[in-house]
């Protein structure tokens, strides 16, 4: 089961650091904050400093969760690492999963986007309580 975790947990990452690039990187184009509901360009200008911090926030819970997962497989069972890794893991991954539920709390049209941030994360989590 801890491999499965590990999966989903790095999955989970993964999106996070995708997220992490539209948002600070590429939110100029109008392909990325449209994908935001951003309605124009100005807005998009408007709210620029506001997506590039917060996809910092989704870079640092995805190095966060890679440096759990590879404490976590460091070393044997049981040990500071693995003990370690495991707790960064679910903190992150659990933090993935809080901002996930914020995000439903903004309102319905935000469902699709919560549930595709929060489910990696969500399973990941649940995996790695009972591994």
């Amino acid at each position: 089961m801890a491999i499965i975790a590990t999966v989903f947990a790095a999955l989970a990452a993964v999106l996070h650091v995708y997220i992490f690039l539209m948002e600070s990187v590429q939110w100029t184009q109008p392909r990325v904050w449209k994908r935001f509901s951003v309605p124009d360009q100005a807005t998009a200008d408007a709210i620029r400093p506001m997506a590039y911090n917060q996809g910092f926030y989704n870079l640092f819970l995805a190095i966060g969760a890679t440096i759990g997962l590879v404490l976590f497989w460091a070393d044997g069972s049981g040990t500071a690492a693995d003990v370690a890794g495991r707790t960064l893991v679910l903190f992150t991954l659990g933090s993935m999963v809080a901002a996930a539920l914020v995000l439903i709390s903004s309102g319905r049209k935000y469902l699709r986007a919560a549930l595709l941030q929060g489910t990696l994360p969500l399973v990941g989590f649940v995996l790695l309580l009972f591994a």
